[in-house]
């Protein structure tokens, strides 16, 4: 008897586009609540939340994949992830259009990254999840954002907390 390898994942929708990360990956999903902006940060980091007294930085997933900043709406959500850097463990938000929900999908329905040419990276796509006759976007957390983006977030976090505990 042939056993099924199954792996879930948390799915998301991004504009009209649906996505999905490894369960493994998400700490936890957020209504969205206030983001405090933060002076000089690149375009797609929205600014930081106070998530049980850790700052976490919130990176707007429209505005990362080139897409038009988007409307708050009652299911505008923030997906906590973690994901390790450098020996390190980075916390950090993913600011959705909505979350949907988790589910299983077996590995032989996962079809390689499409190739665009040299031009288009997607070395973020783990992926393409086969869904009935649909596709969803597995991503790669680890490869969505560049190591100088990663140290940007790190160095945000370390500052605003270092702020705290010298209040």
């Amino acid at each position: 008897m042939e056993t099924t390898l199954l792996s879930q994942y948390l799915t998301f929708r991004v504009d009209q586009e649906h996505f999905a990360l490894s369960v493994s990956h998400v700490r936890e999903v957020l209504e969205y609540n206030d983001v405090t902006k933060v002076p000089r940060m690149p375009d797609f980091m929205c600014g930081v939340i106070n998530l049980r007294g850790s700052v976490v930085p919130v990176i707007d997933l429209r505005l990362k994949f080139g897409l038009s900043k988007g409307e708050v709406t009652v299911d505008t959500s923030i997906v906590v992830v973690e994901i390790e850097w450098k020996d390190e463990m980075v916390v950090m938000g993913l600011l959705t259009d909505s979350v949907e929900a988790v589910i299983e999908i077996a590995q032989e329905d996962v079809q390689p990254a499409p190739q665009m040419g040299t031009k288009v990276d997607t070395s973020f796509i783990q992926g393409m999840g086969k869904i009935d006759e649909n596709f969803i976007i597995l991503l790669n957390i680890t490869r969505l954002l560049s190591g100088d983006e990663i140290l940007k977030v790190a160095e945000q976090q370390q500052v605003k907390e270092d702020k705290e505990v010298q209040k």
